[in-house]
């Protein structure tokens, strides 16, 4: 959840540590910090954005060629400047950050207590910061030597980056459950929690696995593991373009990714279709094909946005492939153990491939000798790492908290799949197959020209911007669309919103309806569209307010909703890539309007890497 930044080389290393964390803020942003090692190791950290940690240290020295900065999310302790991020161990030896929980700090900290170390803050991380320092002060150690040691008492999650006064020739970073990518420079190393704040330095670097520790010094790096073996580091090379992490004139993320779902969609399936040849070819599931041929089950896990494309996931394989499929929240699959069998097909989505509850659910799949499959969109990530196989989804760089293209990107992947499963099952016919791959190419073409109307969405978003609470409602494909139009608007507007299936309302949540209550309603044409405007005159009767998406041309909706937004026509199986576009919209400008931070709403963080 938190950002982490490193740096040790032959630059200054302030410019590249605060402009790294502003690269990492959609990781957390209740305060941040950085530690520069020059003559002496000083800290500066503040409450609060980047920004105020920049006004905070303009007046003071910031010169050094090793340093570490953190941006935090917070876990343990409120946030504060106390608890800011980096902390130093009691008798300073070392300053280190860190990104994740560690479970048994109590335990811990009672030890080092008893041992004479008293703590200044509430955070699991100085418990660390001190358990190093007793370790290298009473072993007389090494630095690395009391990480590794102090590692292998910890019970949790980290990615961390550590200095040591005493060794001032060198950095060390170590991974567990955390994301941690080491960038490599001439004669220079970079630490991050992704990609974003390196690429713009050197497209070189190594992804650290669990139980790995990296010591980096201006004369070359070691990995090893916790355990002392010695490890070969593999460089790779990073795709990251960047402007792919820059607003490009856009007032927010969030709007710039919304309007790059057109080219991300393409992205997803560029070279994967073929409309010429009639066919879908995901290579990454190659080895595993046939496995999901004759699956007798598939179960999705996926937590927030991704478990909503999990459930339209749900409605294609059944669909199209005719196989059952089950939709879990990551964090309830792995603990209420679930039944596994060995010929289930488990598909693991998520946007960062570092979800805490998603990688440790794909972990107990694996050890059930389930077929695991990810879906995700940062290469070198956990998932793809951690799952036998896999595909990509190509959305680039995603920003803004609220996630917008990755969900359309992974329904893209999701259709590409069930699509190409149904036609080997023999379940729709080659004419189908030819008919849903050329609709799945037009699909870009269409959320163009849905973006053209960004206008009236506006105009929509200002009639409602104070209300208190929203409805969603939506059949077949467009319930899970509903609830993602219910999350989007919750996560950046605060305003209270639930998505509902609409033939549910009367069971209850009717009774919410009054003239106060607006109620988005996914009406396009498909065998349900008459049950769903059955559904619109029951709300108009209640004298709510009706915003409907309807297809282009509707007449009959038209005459009875207060607010049609128009889309373009579909089939029923893609419905969902074009209807969420407006739901996207809506949430942004009226989170806009109500002056709410669009691309950093208070209390979420990008990726969730811990429990």
């Amino acid at each position: 959840m938190c950002g982490i930044v490193g740096y040790i080389g032959n630059k200054q290393a302030y410019p590249i540590l605060i402009n790294g964390l502003k690269r990492l803020e959609y990781r957390g942003y209740d305060s941040a910090g950085i530690s520069l090692l020059d003559n002496d190791v000083r800290i500066y950290k503040r409450k609060g954005k980047v920004s105020d940690l920049e006004n905070f240290v303009s007046d003071k020295d910031i010169s050094g060629k090793i340093g570490i900065g953190h941006t935090r999310w917070a876990t343990h302790g409120e946030p504060n400047d106390i608890n800011s991020h980096p902390h130093s161990s009691m008798n300073g030896s070392f300053v280190i950050i860190h990104n994740g929980i560690i479970e048994n700090y109590s335990r811990l900290k009672r030890k080092l207590q008893d041992r004479g170390y008293t703590f200044k803050t509430d955070t699991d991380t100085e418990v660390l910061a001190n358990l190093i320092e007793y370790i290298y002060i009473k072993g007389k150690v090494s630095a690395e030597i009391a990480v590794r040691l102090a590692l292998s008492k910890v019970i949790g999650a980290y990615g961390l980056a550590i200095i040591c006064k005493d060794e001032p020739d060198k950095l060390i970073a170590a991974r567990k459950g955390s994301p941690l990518v080491i960038g490599v420079g001439d004669g220079e190393y970079y630490i991050a929690s992704d990609a974003t704040p390196i690429v713009e330095y050197t497209k070189s670097v190594i992804y650290l696995n669990d139980d790995d520790v990296a010591i980096l010094g201006q004369d070359g790096l070691t990995l090893k593991t916790i355990k002392n073996d010695q490890l070969t580091p593999k460089i790779q090379h990073i795709d990251l373009d960047i402007g792919e992490i820059e607003k490009n004139g856009f007032d927010h993320f969030m709007l710039k990714e919304i309007f790059e779902q057109p080219r991300s969609i393409l992205d997803t399936f560029r070279g994967r279709i073929s409309v010429d040849k009639n066919e879908i070819h995901l290579g990454g599931l190659h080895e595993v094909f046939p496995k999901l041929v004759t699956a007798k089950r598939i179960i999705i896990i996926g937590c927030g946005t991704s478990w909503h494309a999990g459930l339209v996931g749900e409605y294609l394989f059944e669909d199209l492939a005719r196989i059952p499929v089950e939709v879990e929240y990551a964090s309830e699959f792995r603990y209420r153990n679930p039944i596994i069998n060995e010929d289930d097909i488990v598909i693991a989505i998520s946007q960062s491939g570092e979800t805490a509850d998603t990688l440790a659910a794909i972990r107990l799949a694996k050890k059930a000798n389930a077929t695991v499959i990810g879906i995700c969109n940062v290469v070198g990530s956990s998932i793809p790492r951690e799952t036998e196989a896999g595909v990509y989804t190509h959305a680039g760089t995603e920003i803004g908290v609220a996630s917008t293209k990755a969900f359309t990107a992974q329904v893209t992947v999701l259709t590409m799949m069930a699509i190409m499963l149904g036609y080997h099952k023999k379940q729709i016919t080659a004419e189908d197959y030819k008919s849903l791959i050329n609709e799945l190419n037009d699909i870009p073409a269409k959320i163009e020209k849905i973006l053209t109307y960004n206008s009236k969405y506006l105009e929509v978003s200002k009639l409602y911007k104070d209300a208190t609470n929203f409805i969603y409602l939506g059949r077949g494909y467009l319930f899970p669309v509903a609830l993602e139009g219910a999350l989007k608007l919750k996560e950046i507007s605060y305003i209270h919103a639930e998505g509902y299936p609409a033939a549910e309302m009367k069971h209850g949540p009717i009774a919410l309806i009054d003239e106060k209550m607006p109620v988005v309603v996914l009406a396009t044409k498909d065998k349900s569209y008459e049950k769903v405007v059955s559904n619109i005159q029951e709300v108009k009767a209640r004298k709510g307010i009706v915003i409907a998406i309807v297809n282009e041309g509707d007449e009959t909706i038209s005459k009875i909703a207060d607010h049609v937004l128009e889309i373009p026509k579909s089939s029923e199986e893609l419905a969902a890539l074009l209807t969420v576009v407006p739901l996207q919209l809506l949430s942004y400008h009226i989170a806009v309007l109500r002056e709410c931070n669009v691309d950093q709403p208070r209390n979420l963080a990008k990726s969730v890497t811990v429990e």
